[in-house]
């Protein structure tokens, strides 16, 4: 069985930090791109940032320069670095990992709240 696990969220205040983790637990898997995306209240869920395999990182324009993705192929770990936090960036961050072998499709973690005061 497939599972993402998060961690790493809170409440901070704007212009801080937090770095949220997503680990995969499971066998009988390759993963292939990893990613964060986010959904804040009455609106829609909108990618934040994936990462190839190989590295290759692709980002939301609201969050460039600010957050940086990156992977850990050993341990089935994704991690997004988010600085300069603004209260825009509120929101329910989820990771997903696209998944090939005995377990194909994207897969989703159960979310986890960031909050930004002002």
């Amino acid at each position: 069985q497939v599972q993402l696990v998060e961690s790493g969220g809170g409440l901070v205040q704007a212009g801080g930090s937090l770095k949220l983790s997503c680990a995969v637990s499971g066998s009988g898997f390759m993963i292939n791109t990893m990613g964060w995306y986010r959904q804040a209240p009455g609106h829609q869920r909108d990618q934040v940032a994936t990462i190839s395999r190989g590295g290759t990182t692709n980002y939301a324009d609201s969050v460039k320069g600010r957050f940086t993705i990156s992977r850990d192929n050993a341990k089935n770990t994704v991690y997004l670095q988010m600085n300069s936090l603004e209260p825009g960036d509120t929101a329910v961050y989820y990771c997903a990992a696209d998944l090939s072998g005995l377990n194909n499709g994207r897969y989703w973690g159960q979310g986890t709240q960031v909050t930004v005061s002002s």
